[in-house]
């Protein structure tokens, strides 16, 4: 992938993909556990849903809490955008209409019997941690989401293997860093 020149208001994104050889269904009770998350990713260290969801749903909310080196500890909200089992689950961050990023797993069933899965994220257009960074050193913006972009590829990529070994049935506890809220 290549983001040289990327700026924020630009809704820079980044996509990673992985072929499982287990059922959509399958793949999809992994990746629409909001629970399984924080134990694939190292910034994200907690979700909950919220207002008495008990799992994925279209309008469902739920918090996560996370922390990163550089950025701190800092608490959202994430609104379910997509929820169309065993397809598509997705959310946006602290605004469903303007988020500060939305995130997205896509199912796509192969004539084997397997699953293509693809994650993917797209920064903005809302205000998040990353805006507050570039505020103080406008001049290397283009760094800054660079950084972050690389950062979101290998977690992402972590991700998206954890969930092939779980739903393989290869894995024991995960161990990735991979999905954030």
């Amino acid at each position: 992938m290549e983001w040289t020149g990327a700026r924020y208001g630009d809704g820079p994104t980044v996509e990673v993909c992985g072929r499982i050889a287990a059922s959509p269904e399958r793949v999809w009770e992994l990746v629409s556990d909001i629970g399984l998350l924080p134990t694939l990713s190292a910034e994200l260290q907690s979700v909950a849903w919220l207002d008495g969801a008990a799992g994925p749903a279209l309008g469902a909310r739920f918090t996560g809490r996370s922390r990163h080196a550089s950025l701190g500890e800092w608490e959202t909200t994430s609104y379910v955008v997509a929820c169309e089992a065993p397809r598509e689950f997705a959310w946006a961050v602290n605004d469903p209409e303007h988020p500060s990023a939305l995130w997205r797993f896509g199912l796509a069933a192969q004539d084997d019997g397997g699953t293509l899965l693809t994650q993917w994220m797209r920064l903005g257009p809302g205000r998040s941690g990353l805006s507050h960074a570039i505020e103080r050193m406008p001049e290397k913006e283009q760094k800054i989401v660079f950084v972050r972009l690389r950062e979101f590829e290998r977690s992402m990529t972590a991700t998206v293997d954890a969930i092939k070994a779980l739903a393989e049935g290869t894995a024991g506890a995960p161990t990735a860093e991979g999905a954030h809220a």
